[in-house]
């Protein structure tokens, strides 16, 4: 297997890969942001696109900068003195601005559709790995995943179906025990998967956080891509 497929592998742990080197790509971004473009003008030009950064990402990057002594609030304080300024002048002229996409989740949107296309690239290697992992594919990319496949390899496809479908099933159960252990008759304790169950859970429906962002406009609808939603 290629350096690639290694990658997706070793993310093959819990929850969805996709997400999982999606949150690690877009910290190593925050950190390369922080550390390498704060005066970097092409960045700073795809910056006034949106007057920094979308507002998840715009207090991702600050947190991250106050809480690491070697970033420190310096770097992320001339970007955004940058775009206040570029604000300002926006208003005197009264014209409007930063009405463009995050520079962010644009990286972040093309990551995972490379990060998709990988995976299906690869689906005969990745898929019994997937299978004994304890991953389990988020909605939306296992869509993603899914759509490509049905267009390039049905057959992988349909056993892709089959996959994360007794992966839910037996989430469903531990999530159901998860409640049923709450009942003041119950008289055994909540295992160690009962407990992740709900976070499981969650993340099986929508993701993890750094998803969010990824959301895509009206545009790409019209364009049809309807395993992008969800």
């Amino acid at each position: 297997m290629d350096l690639i497929g290694v990658h997706i592998m070793d993310a093959l742990g819990e929850g969805c890969p996709v997400c999982r080197l999606l949150s690690e790509y877009e910290e190593s971004e925050i950190e390369t942001i922080l550390y390498e473009h704060v005066n970097d003008p092409e960045v700073r030009n795809r910056f006034k696109e949106s007057l920094g950064l979308c507002t998840y990402h715009a207090w991702r990057t600050v947190r991250k900068a106050y809480s690491e002594p070697l970033l420190g609030p310096l770097g992320v304080s001339i970007i955004y003195e940058h775009m206040l300024s570029v604000y300002v002048s926006s208003l005197e002229r009264g014209q409007p601005a930063g009405n463009g996409e995050c520079f962010l989740c644009s990286l972040l949107r093309e990551k995972e559709r490379t990060t998709v296309e990988a995976f299906a690239d690869r689906i005969g290697e990745l898929l019994p790995e997937y299978e004994k992992s304890g991953s389990v594919l988020c909605k939306r990319h296992y869509e993603m995943l899914y759509s490509l496949l049905k267009e390039k390899n049905p057959t992988a496809a349909e056993e892709l179906k089959r996959v994360p479908l007794e992966k839910l099933r037996e989430l469903d159960e531990r999530l159901k025990s998860f409640i049923d252990k709450f009942d003041y008759r119950a008289e055994e304790g909540h295992t160690e998967e009962e407990l992740k169950a709900l976070p499981r859970a969650v993340e099986a429906l929508k993701g993890i956080e750094v998803v969010a962002p990824l959301m895509v406009d009206k545009k790409e609808k019209r364009r049809g891509f309807p395993w992008r939603y969800g």
